[in-house]
């Protein structure tokens, strides 16, 4: 471990210890070092790389604080480093199968939690998509809002994060099977519509498998379309 990773890990036990707690300012640079029993530059250096991973919000003519430490937050570089996966198409079907593992169980959890309310924005989506059938892209963007209301009903943060950073890269994968498989939205918006009547009776067990159903048919679809030796084309 290097000498900064080392002023790293001594900032982050300060704030995992609730001595610096969200919200909380920092020390001025010299007295921090000292508490620390490092030198300026090293304390310096740490703090810059906390700021980049939003751990602590540098204000320039304030000082430097402690963020709030919202999952939203510290986890909203996963999108832009997904996107980075671009072109890689082992990576693309890794991050289905990310996406067939988690989202089946979010959607069981949100149909014991989904509010009347929230239940009405996701049909709303739906009812988007039914409208938007010759737009694939349209169709898509309503489809991605559909699932981010479902995870939302779960009340989860963190996981709403984590899918919502896979499911910006996945997006144009589905986009792309619409161009070129003609069937698609129907069945698309048949495999919504069955996870809207699941998710409507509050049943976990159907409501789990009408997700994973959907998701592991984009899934194989993907899975054939690389097998033929196609590259996809990305936007």
């Amino acid at each position: 471990m290097s000498l900064t990773d080392k002023a790293i890990a001594r900032i982050r036990e300060l704030i995992r210890s609730g001595a610096l707690p969200p919200g909380s300012k920092l020390p001025p640079e010299q007295e921090l070092a000292t508490q620390l029993g490092l030198s300026r530059n090293l304390a310096r250096e740490a703090v810059k790389a906390l700021a980049v991973a939003r751990v602590l919000e540098v204000r320039r003519g304030d000082g430097t604080y402690v963020t709030s430490l919202q999952p939203s937050l510290l986890l909203e570089g996963l999108g832009g480093a997904v996107e980075l996966l671009q072109g890689d198409s082992a990576a693309v079907q890794d991050l289905f199968e990310v996406r067939r593992l988690l989202e089946p169980v979010a959607t069981a959890l949100a149909a014991t939690r989904i509010s009347d309310e929230q239940l009405a924005e996701v049909e709303r989506h739906l009812e988007a998509m039914r409208e938007a059938r010759d737009d694939v892209e349209l169709l898509n963007a309503h489809d991605a809002a559909f699932h981010r209301a479902v995870i939302a009903a779960t009340g989860n943060e963190t996981l709403l994060t984590l899918l919502e950073g896979i499911s910006g890269r996945t997006l144009r994968a589905r986009t792309w099977r619409g161009l070129v498989d003609a069937q698609a939205s129907d069945r698309t918006i048949a495999e919504h519509e069955a996870i809207l009547r699941a998710l409507s009776i509050r049943d976990a067990s159907l409501s789990q498998a009408a997700a994973l159903l959907h998701v592991s048919n984009t899934a194989q679809w993907l899975s054939e379309h690389l097998r033929s030796g196609e590259a996809l084309p990305w936007a």
